[in-house]
């Protein structure tokens, strides 16, 4: 049992850190050329009203609120931003940080997996997010199967639970036996591989610049752990 402050937080920078390893190797080239089309204040504008109020930030400190209530002074300098940011292919700093807060599944968890962690990020890096998923929606769309509840529209979770409720039902009336098979993928969604989700990409029908920004923010992004008020080391 750890009781030391510092202890405690290089415990879960090495929990995170492991649980989110993936031996990347240097920058891939982007093989395609340099290219795409200007950002447009409607593109941010759109991705600013998805967000939601009320949610946490780090590590700017800088609320959605703020820039909502800028209106569209908050509208132009946030696309002003963005297009520096697509020209260039240099993310800020701040954009590629994110804080990782920690928050125990059972009451009194001593152990580091018994805890579910939150990562926090900038609301800029998140419209960003929001602006480079609607541009390549289109793209993206036809490698998705409809059969991905949650990945597709008007089919979300409770569709899938919807769908087997009524199949169960119909096996009790007509007295058919039913074998479901349920798998959990241990943390799947934290081993990804980025080099192979990048080769993915570039198979794609997505402008060069698009690949550049998405490319640096997998390889130039850090973190650390935030626990009662203190951080870990980026």
């Amino acid at each position: 049992m750890l009781m030391e402050k510092k202890e405690i937080l290089n415990r879960w920078s090495e929990y995170v850190e492991d649980r989110l390893k993936d031996d990347k190797c240097k920058k891939p080239k982007i093989k395609k050329t340099i290219e795409g089309p200007t950002i447009l204040g409607e593109e941010v504008e759109a991705a600013i009203k998805k967000m939601k109020n009320g949610k946490a930030t780090r590590p700017d400190n800088i609320p959605v609120e703020i820039i909502k209530a800028l209106d569209n002074l908050g509208i132009d300098l946030t696309t002003k931003l963005f297009n520096a940011i697509y020209d260039s292919g240099t993310i800020p700093e701040d954009l590629c940080q994110s804080v990782f807060i920690v928050l125990p599944k059972t009451p009194g968890a001593a152990e580091c997996e018994l805890h579910r962690t939150i990562s926090l990020m900038s609301h800029f890096t998140k419209i960003l997010l929001r602006v480079w998923i609607q541009r390549m929606r289109k793209s993206i769309r036809p490698e998705i199967s409809q059969k991905q509840f949650g990945f597709m529209p008007d089919k979300g979770t409770r569709n899938a639970i919807f769908t087997l409720s009524m199949l169960t039902e119909r096996c009790i009336e007509m007295q058919k036996d039913l074998h479901l098979c349920f798998i959990d993928y241990f943390k799947a969604f934290d081993k990804v591989k980025h080099v192979e989700l990048f080769r993915i990409l570039e198979k794609l029908d997505i402008d060069g610049k698009d690949l550049r920004v998405i490319r640096n923010l997998y390889w130039d992004q850090t973190a650390s752990v935030r626990i009662e008020g203190e951080h870990s080391d980026f």
